[in-house]
C-alpha cells in the first residue's frame, strides 16, 4: 500500500516540468491551437464514438492532463471541464484554450479531493483515458467520484491500456517484422512499481530531475469492471481493442479496452 511519503512524491512529480514537456511534444499553445482547430475530433478518436453529439453537453475529463481533449471538445461545442493535480498541465491547457478562442474549466486538485462546491451531479459525460487507473491503490473512490459528478442518465466512459499488455506480456522491437512478445509477467501481481512520470520522455535530454518518480498499481480487467459496478453504474459495454495504430503490429494481442457505463 502507498504510504504518505510515496503519495507526496507522486504529487510533486506532476508539478515539476509538464508545461515544458507539452511544448516540446505538441508545440507552444498558439501553433498547437491552430493545428487543433483544423480537426478537433481527431484528438478524441476513438473514445468520441461513445459520446454521441457533444454540442451543448457538459463533459468532464478526469485527470485530463494538458487539456487537449477538453479544448477539442469545446471546439466541437461542448462545455468542457478538466480536473487534474498539475499546475503545469493547467497552465498549458488554459493557454491552449485561449489561443483556440474557447472556454474550458480547469480545476487544479487531487481527483479524490475535489472541493465540495464542485462535487455534485452536473455533467452529462465524465471520462478518463489511457494511463489513469494505475495511480490508485483503491479504485472505488475514483469511480465513486465519477458517479457523484454525473447527472442521472449521465454516461461514464473509461478507456485504458489492457492488462494483458501491461501486466502479462512484454514486447520488444520497433517494427512488426522484428516485434517479439514474451509472457513473463504475473497477471495477479498487486505490488506497487516505481516509475518515471509519463511526460518526462518529452523533455529535453539535458533536463535532469530525480524527483520525477510516481508509483503504479496495475489492475486486472476483472477488478476494474467490478469496481465500476460497485460504484452504482450500469455497464453497457466492455470493448477490448487491438493496437489501433497498425493492422499487423502486435496482431492478436489486446492493447486497450473501453468501458461505457451509465448512471441510471
Amino acid at each position: 500500500m502507498m504510504d504518505a511519503k510515496d503519495a507526496a512524491q507522486s504529487q510533486n512529480a506532476w508539478n515539476e516540468e509538464p508545461y515544458e514537456a507539452w511544448v516540446e511534444r505538441f508545440g507552444a499553445p498558439r501553433p498547437a491551437a491552430e493545428k487543433l482547430k483544423k480537426n478537433p475530433a481527431t484528438k478524441l478518436y476513438p473514445i468520441i464514438q461513445h459520446f454521441g453529439d457533444v454540442k451543448g453537453k457538459r463533459i468532464m475529463n478526469l485527470m485530463g492532463s494538458n487539456g487537449i481533449k477538453a479544448v477539442a471538445l469545446a471546439l466541437l461545442g461542448a462545455k468542457a471541464a478538466v480536473i487534474d493535480i498539475s499546475q503545469g498541465n493547467a497552465k498549458y491547457a488554459r493557454e491552449l484554450a485561449e489561443e483556440a478562442n474557447v472556454d474550458i474549466k480547469f480545476i487544479v486538485c487531487d481527483v479524490l479531493e475535489i472541493p465540495k462546491e464542485e462535487l455534485y451531479p452536473q455533467y452529462d459525460i465524465v471520462f478518463a483515458e489511457l494511463g489513469i487507473l494505475h495511480y490508485f491503490v483503491d479504485l472505488k473512490p475514483f469511480f465513486d467520484t465519477a458517479y457523484k459528478l454525473l447527472n442521472n442518465g449521465g454516461r461514464f466512459v473509461l478507456r485504458d491500456f489492457h492488462p494483458i499488455s501491461t501486466k502479462l506480456i512484454s514486447s520488444r522491437g520497433t517494427t512488426a517484422k522484428v516485434r517479439k512478445h514474451k509472457v513473463d509477467g504475473d497477471y495477479f501481481d498487486t505490488s506497487l512499481e516505481e516509475k518515471e512520470v509519463s511526460f518526462a520522455k518529452y523533455l529535453s535530454e539535458g533536463i535532469v530531475n530525480e524527483t520525477r518518480k510516481v508509483y503504479w498499481r496495475r489492475w486486472t480487467l476483472g477488478e476494474v469492471v467490478t469496481a465500476i459496478a460497485q460504484a452504482g453504474f450500469m455497464i453497457q459495454l466492455l470493448q477490448e481493442e487491438p493496437n489501433l495504430s497498425s493492422e499487423v503490429f502486435d496482431k492478436g494481442i489486446p492493447k486497450t479496452y473501453t468501458i461505457v457505463a451509465d448512471k441510471l
